[in-house]
């Protein structure tokens, strides 16, 4: 796993440049390789001018488009509000399945007398999570990574290279049995919600 100014310097020809990947102009004009099949993208804390955090970002937005295996981010600021932003997605996840679960389970055990009291507020929160999630997350590239933690995994990569001692490392992951149990919970969720509201209040 190299940074990508190393890579473009190791790459010569035109047909060995077509085979590992194009190359894309930052909004500060400097230069760099996008390889979509690389495993791995580096985002270096290199501070040229005052642009540097828009260049960062700009690097950030380019290697999750491009669909890195991993992507390491030594910018601190940047990677603490990546890592927040991934942690969001998923308490609104979390969030759906449990409080649609407990919509689901509570007429089970509790009398049906009160069971309402606690299955319609927990889907209607399944139901509101899930909303917010589909249209404020899951069409972001940052829904389809999440912060790696195993050190085992994070020995493999390049990490003493880097500057900064604690760098956000990103790993992608496949979210769609993810969004599909979610949505499919919710689902169920609010349908459990208006037949018991059509009960309730049904003259």
């Amino acid at each position: 796993c190299a940074p990508a100014h190393l890579r473009r310097e190791s790459a010569s020809g035109g047909s060995k440049m077509a085979a590992w990947g194009r190359r894309r102009v930052g909004p500060t004009g400097r230069e760099r390789v996008v390889l979509s099949s690389s495993e791995c993208y580096i985002v270096h804390e290199i501070y040229n001018g005052e642009n540097a955090q828009d260049q960062f970002e700009y690097e950030l937005e380019q290697a999750l488009e491009a669909q890195y295996k991993y992507i390491i981010i030594e910018p601190t600021r940047i990677g603490d509000e990546t890592a927040r932003w991934i942690t969001v997605g998923n308490c609104l996840h979390k969030t759906a399945v449990l409080s649609s679960t407990a919509c689901l389970f509570t007429p089970l055990a509790l009398p049906s007398e009160y069971s309402h009291y606690v299955s319609l507020p927990a889907g209607m929160l399944s139901v509101a999570c899930s909303a917010l999630y589909g249209i404020s997350w899951q069409f972001d590239p940052c829904c389809k990574y999440q912060v790696e933690y195993d050190a085992h995994k994070l020995s493999r990569l390049p990490l003493h290279t880097l500057t900064s001692s604690t760098p956000v490392v990103l790993v992608r992951k496949d979210d769609v049995h993810r969004k599909r149990l979610h949505n499919t919970l919710a689902l169920a969720a609010l349908a459990y919600c208006a037949k018991k509201i059509y009960e309730l209040y049904a003259v």
